[in-house]
């Protein structure tokens, strides 16, 4: 690694390892547990009515905004189904053990009523732009929402975390993602690292970043309205695809799924290590791991999703705050648990693979049972090209909300092409400085959000009670 970026890495990883880390888990568990039980358990007691909504039973033609409630979840849940529920499941596991599950789960049992808060406040707070477009999200509900509480303190709150977006939209969306695409295609087909062409010698590895790069930008120039499009198409897809690959294996291996269960509960803790070693062998560890690993999958807390929520037709915020609670319960608590018992239930979890060979192979063992063990790696490779293309292309609508409200619109077209640029280094650079970067910004956005929803929770409460107040009224009718 070069010399600078080996002393960058560095700095990142001590505030990774001594803060980071500590302050996400004191900041998102216990405010998660305020939001649970100031609405009652509102993720669990409503979420009938939010299936409804997404299905379209609400939706109406006059409502005011970009996109309806379908293309407004599975364009945040593009950004959130990404490498996280195929890399960051088996990363946590090598690191905090099989017990960094059920602190994964906690986060995203948590993330629901988290995303709600976040959402409705984000389309309680929207503006509209001079082209008609919508911006939203937790910037817009720090200055307009805390101007009477903070002051001018408000308007810095909200910058930081624009910053902060800007920031995460070039690593968590972007190189993480990019990385993992060029990775997956490098191991799983066996590229080799160079090839000669009419006499010159090419890296493969630029070929590849090249044409990812030229992809996502053909996505992204058309902003929301194609990305929703792109995303309304492919995130089922891929969620479809991957979901009956880990349960066919986990019908083959059903005998094993309760142990499963138990290593997992057992472990959370007891903070028993996996194949990282003494890495996860403490119960602060597998806490941290899980925690971070939860927040990196589904965002909840984060502010990011309340960004899409925002271009949402309706005139209740509540109501996009409970289409945004479904977001962890597919992401975390489905499609995360899948990714975690298939690694588990074939032991795979202690066979020293790491990241995404942990899961290859955890497929392929499960699929060689009944003699198809040879796709699990076409299944893997796919999967998480899928995932991380989707995350990649809506993390830029993230990015351009965020540029939009601190330099204005002129500069969203610039933004895009450096957005292209950070593609094309994600997928040459190191693995390692990648995701210790992406840990490093996501504490940089979600501390201020949490800070934020504290101090807005009781317009939370008013808009939670006014919109099911309305639905009382209209099903009296």
């Amino acid at each position: 690694m070069n010399p600078v970026l080996e002393f960058i890495d560095n700095i990142i990883q001590n505030y990774n390892e001594y803060v980071g880390g500590y302050a996400v888990l004191l900041f998102l568990l216990p405010t998660g547990l305020y939001f649970i039980i100031r609405l009652k358990f509102l993720n669990v007691t409503r979420l009938w009515h939010s299936i409804q909504v997404v299905a379209g039973k609400y939706d109406k033609k006059g409502d005011k905004g970009d996109v309806n409630h379908f293309k407004a979840l599975t364009t945040a849940l593009s950004a959130t189904v990404g490498t996280g529920n195929i890399v960051g499941v088996a990363l946590a596991i090598y690191l905090g053990g099989p017990g960094s599950i059920f602190w994964m789960w906690v986060t995203g049992f948590l993330g629901m009523i988290l995303k709600y808060a976040e959402c409705t406040l984000s389309h309680k707070y929207r503006i509209f732009n001079s082209d008609g477009s919508v911006s939203g999200g937790p910037m817009y509900y720090m200055e307009k929402g805390l101007k009477d509480k903070l002051g001018r303190g408000a308007k810095v709150l909200a910058t930081i975390f624009a910053i902060a977006t800007v920031l995460c939209s070039l690593g968590t969306g972007n190189m993480a993602q990019s990385n993992s695409m060029t990775n997956v295609l490098h191991s799983s087909y066996e590229i080799s690292e160079s090839f000669i062409f009419l006499g010159y010698t090419l890296t493969s590895k630029y070929i590849t970043a090249s044409i990812i790069t030229g992809l996502v930008l053909l996505v992204i120039v058309g902003g929301i309205k194609r990305i929703a499009e792109v995303t309304s198409k492919l995130v089922p897809f891929m969620a479809i695809l991957y979901f009956i690959s880990a349960i066919t294996v986990l019908i083959l291996l059903h005998q094993n799924i309760p142990a499963a269960f138990s290593l997992i509960f057992h472990d959370a803790f007891t903070g028993s290590a996996a194949a990282g070693g003494f890495v996860g062998s403490t119960i602060i560890m597998t806490m941290v791991w899980g925690v971070r690993r939860g927040l990196f999958s589904n965002e909840a807390g984060q502010g990011s999703a309340p960004i899409a929520h925002a271009a949402a037709k309706t005139e209740y915020p509540a109501r996009e705050g409970l289409v945004a609670s479904l977001e962890p319960l597919v992401d975390t608590l489905i499609i995360c648990t899948l990714t975690a018992l298939v690694i588990i239930t074939t032991g795979t979890w202690q066979s020293g693979a790491e990241e995404v060979a942990m899961t290859a192979e955890g497929m392929s063992r499960g699929l060689d049972r009944i003699q198809l063990g040879h796709f699990a790696t076409h299944i893997v490779a796919i999967g998480l090209l899928l995932f991380a293309f989707s995350t990649v292309i809506s993390w830029s609508y993230y990015g351009t909300r965020a540029v939009n409200y601190l330099l204005g619109e002129k500069y969203i077209k610039p933004y895009r092409y450096l957005y292209a640029l950070f593609v094309f280094f994600g997928c040459i650079w190191s693995v390692d400085i990648v995701w210790h970067f992406v840990d490093m910004v996501i504490t940089f956005m979600t501390i201020p959000n949490l800070i934020a929803l504290i101090l807005l929770s009781p317009v939370i409460m008013r808009e939670t009670k006014n919109y099911f107040d309305e639905m009382k009224k209209l099903k009296n009718k």
